[in-house]
């Protein structure tokens, strides 16, 4: 088996039509579908990344809230390849969205900073290169 790249990553919200709203509006993914699970009272909201992969947005009644910021054990955070952070970090912060400060990766030189979602979930803006997309510094 080879795994070819990530296909989608799967977020819990508490909010649904706020996380909605940071996810196309903040972020800019498109919606791909909208489907409510009426057996569960909850939404399923399938946004695309240019690269194809996609970010799965659930709405659950009841769900726990994440245990701590950010180094509980399991997903970390999400991490989105931009072309430039010092450009992205700017348009979020006129938005009204907190973002931390900008940082060099030690390993490879490029330039990232976190934010969150509605949620608190940690979000990692990674800078990329022109020709190529590596592996994050985590």
């Amino acid at each position: 088996m080879r795994l070819a790249r990530i296909h989608h990553v799967a977020i819990i919200c508490s909010d649904y039509e706020r996380s909605k709203r940071f996810y196309t509006e903040t972020l800019g993914l498109r919606v791909v579908q909208e489907n409510y699970q009426p057996h569960r009272g909850s939404y399923k909201l399938d946004l695309a990344l240019p690269d194809g992969g996609q970010i799965e947005l659930f709405s659950i009644p009841g769900a726990p809230k994440r245990p701590s910021y950010p180094e509980a054990q399991g997903l970390r955070h999400v991490a989105f390849a931009v072309a430039d952070v010092a450009v992205a970090r700017d348009e979020l912060l006129a938005a009204g969205v907190p973002a931390q400060e900008l940082r060099v990766d030690p390993y490879t030189g490029r330039r990232f900073f976190f934010l969150s979602d509605p949620d608190d979930l940690p979000i990692e803006l990674y800078e990329q290169t022109v020709t190529t997309v590596g592996p994050s510094h985590e």
